[in-house]
């Protein structure tokens, strides 16, 4: 079996939010950072992106939020519910990189597990810059079809005019690196499984499952879903992969998963 050489997890700090948005429970409702001291759950919402080296080229996986977040993200409203207010200057993805070396003509490939604006907040730092643009052929269709300048946490100002490539349902993309269709919370979202020859198998959720709490048995829904039918789909694809692989599953949000792992620049997986 083909596998990749070493792995680096990337933490970019986090945004701000209700946890309602990531954990639908009973007597939760979604409050603005307005309203944060008011007596709901109010958690810091991880974001990540992961960098994989290959024998078939170095890849980015997803790109993490914007730093000039707040003007960006205005159109939306969305900044007053996710403010990414929780994020160092050594944490930001341009810092990340560089803390590991790594300029945009380094990567030959950037992918984004999906295209809403906290993972594919920077992929114009990479657009012309030599890596190769890829997302799912359904995300595409559906980012770049609606009227208007944003749908939900879809904003074209982060994406539009890039060319992307595309690729379609479940695909061995490099040696050891596949991806998995898993749509539910956006049409085209995607999960990552890798293989690394010490490690063994480990599964990026992204959003596909936003935190372990979330992936249950029996699995809790979030607020933002697109189609909560394929989103139970999906949860239970990956947990049958995950089991068949005996992979260690990484969700898209979960802070004190994301804390308890190997981070970069201090550590890897291999």
């Amino acid at each position: 079996m083909a596998t990749a050489t070493k792995l680096h997890v990337l933490d970019c700090g986090a945004m701000s939010c209700d946890l309602t948005w990531l954990l639908l429970k009973p007597g939760r409702s979604i409050r603005p950072r307005a309203q944060k001291d008011k007596p709901v759950e109010w958690y810091p919402c991880t974001t990540h992106a992961v960098v994989v080296e290959t024998p078939g080229g170095r890849m980015l996986w997803d790109t993490s939020c914007p730093r000039d977040w707040e003007t960006r993200w205005e159109p939306t409203g969305l900044q007053e519910f996710f403010p990414y207010d929780q994020v160092s200057e050594n944490e930001y993805l341009d810092a990340r990189l560089s803390q590991l070396g790594i300029g945009a003509g380094d990567l030959d490939y950037v992918v984004l597990s999906h295209l809403h604006f906290d993972h594919a907040g920077n992929v114009r730092t990479f657009a012309g810059a030599g890596p190769r643009l890829v997302v799912n052929d359904k995300e595409k269709e559906w980012a770049f079809g609606y009227e208007g300048a944003f749908n939900g946490a879809h904003l074209k100002a982060d994406y539009e005019g890039i060319e992307f490539e595309t690729v379609s349902g479940d695909v061995e993309f490099l040696p050891g690196v596949s991806f998995i269709e898993a749509p539910g919370h956006t049409p085209g979202t995607m999960a990552m499984k890798v293989d690394l020859p010490e490690t063994g198998a480990m599964i990026f959720t992204s959003d596909a499952v936003y935190m372990g709490d979330a992936y249950g048995p029996p699995a809790t829904p979030a607020a933002i879903v697109n189609d909560l039918s394929a989103w139970y789909a999906s949860v239970e694809k990956i947990r049958r992969l995950a089991e068949q692989s005996d992979a260690t599953v990484v969700f898209g949000h979960d802070a004190e998963q994301l804390r308890s792992l190997r981070r970069a620049p201090d550590g890897y997986y291999a």
